[in-house]
């Protein structure tokens, strides 16, 4: 059995989780910080904020950046779900822009025609998702952004390691706060690096990252600097000299959330990490292979490619008879995917005024696209039957 995606769990995985397990700490210990440490550090950002999952990421982010009700944000029709749910959990309202059909990355042309239609002031923000890998670069969207006074919230779950090249030949990671005020990434299972469930956010401003660490844990804070209440309160009587808060005494100066995460996932994460970059060079070896296996076949629409920078994720190519294969290649014990279903088209959202026609780049993406298997344990022999597999659907 062939799944699109797959976990790679260690011995070295295994022996991390099982000393964590043993250790003092299950929870608000500190292998998460050590974990959050090192993740920045492979990103390539100032700070990082461990939590719940991916999705918890997506609301603490929207509430950090204080999103209202009726506040407009604009981002891509074509991601899971929480990209878009995240801005309505804060009361917010979704605008889906268009994708690009050559990227499958929200089309910046698009989002820039839409500014221009409304009054300043009307958006607050746009979310752009690093879809399947593939960075977005987000330099020129920063522009377009500061022109009407947007914030970024970047979308990552799909691309640690990822990277574009900026307008003076640079490298910039995915989520390195150089150009978006957060990002955050996902820890599922079939992602990048795994701890089961689990999500990290990343930043260089300090203040949105103070916010973060509140809103994390009830938003309660310890931080002696800004309580608002006085010594004489938290001590529970009148004092004749100056003294200090007591040890056990905390505030909760916003209304937060139990987003935390675990010890002996961030273990698990840590261990993960170490091997992040092995990783990813070998879903770019299998991005490599699908790629010139595809390349002018008729039955090919379109296909990921190889693209600098891209984390690879996904391999999504575009087909005819897409369900004629998918079902084919279960037959075969391969279980390939198709993300996503354009998300404003889920019924929730066309009960908000969405409807067909509304994106119809991404919408003829949805009508072709599947994603192949890819995984840094997918074997050659495994990637070989896929593709031959895919071959004799359309030759034979």
């Amino acid at each position: 059995m062939i799944p699109y995606g797959k976990q790679n769990i260690t011995e070295e995985d295994i022996q991390a989780v099982a000393k964590a397990l043993k250790g003092d700490f299950l929870t608000q210990g500190p292998t998460i910080l050590e974990f959050e440490k090192a993740f920045a550090n492979y990103i390539g950002c100032q700070y990082a904020v461990a939590v719940s999952n991916g999705t918890a990421a997506l609301h603490l982010s929207a509430l950090a950046l204080d999103v209202k009700e009726g506040d407009k944000v604009i981002t891509t029709p074509i991601t899971f779900a929480a990209s878009a749910n995240c801005i309505r959990y804060c009361g917010g309202e979704v605008v889906f822009s268009d994708i690009d059909s050559e990227t499958y990355l929200l089309d910046i042309n698009k989002v820039e025609t839409l500014l221009k239609s409304s009054p300043k002031g009307t958006y607050k923000g746009i979310v752009p998702v690093d879809f399947a890998g593939r960075a977005v670069n987000l330099e020129a969207f920063r522009k377009l952004a500061d022109e009407y006074g947007l914030w970024i919230l970047e979308d990552s779950c799909h691309s640690p390691g990822g990277f574009f090249v900026d307008s003076n030949g640079e490298q910039q990671n995915c989520g390195n706060g150089n150009f978006a005020e957060l990002a955050i990434f996902s820890f599922h299972p079939v992602k990048h690096i795994a701890t089961g469930e689990g999500g990290m956010i990343t930043t260089n401003d300090e203040k949105l990252y103070k916010k973060l660490l509140e809103l994390r844990t009830h938003g309660i804070t310890r931080d002696t600097s800004i309580f608002k209440n006085s010594v004489e309160f938290a001590v529970g009587q009148v004092v004749d000299e100056a003294i200090n808060y007591p040890g056990w005494y905390m505030e909760m100066q916003h209304l937060g959330y139990n987003y935390r995460f675990t010890d002996f996932q961030a273990a698990l994460g840590i261990s993960q990490l170490s091997r992040a970059n092995l990783g990813i060079n070998r879903r770019r070896t299998i991005a490599q292979k699908y790629a010139d296996a595809f390349a002018n076949q008729s039955f090919i629409k379109g296909q990921s490619g190889f693209v600098e920078g891209h984390a690879y994720h996904l391999y999504v190519i575009e087909v005819e008879n897409r369900v004629g294969l998918y079902n084919y290649l279960r037959e075969q014990k391969i279980f390939a995917q198709i993300h996503y279903i354009p998300c404003h088209l889920m019924p929730y959202y066309r009960e908000l005024g969405w409807d067909e026609g509304d994106n119809p780049n991404a919408e003829n993406y949805y009508k072709h696209c599947i994603s192949l298997p890819m995984y840094p344990t997918l074997t050659d022999d495994e990637q070989d039957f896929a593709i031959q597999s895919i071959l004799n659907f359309y030759t034979s």
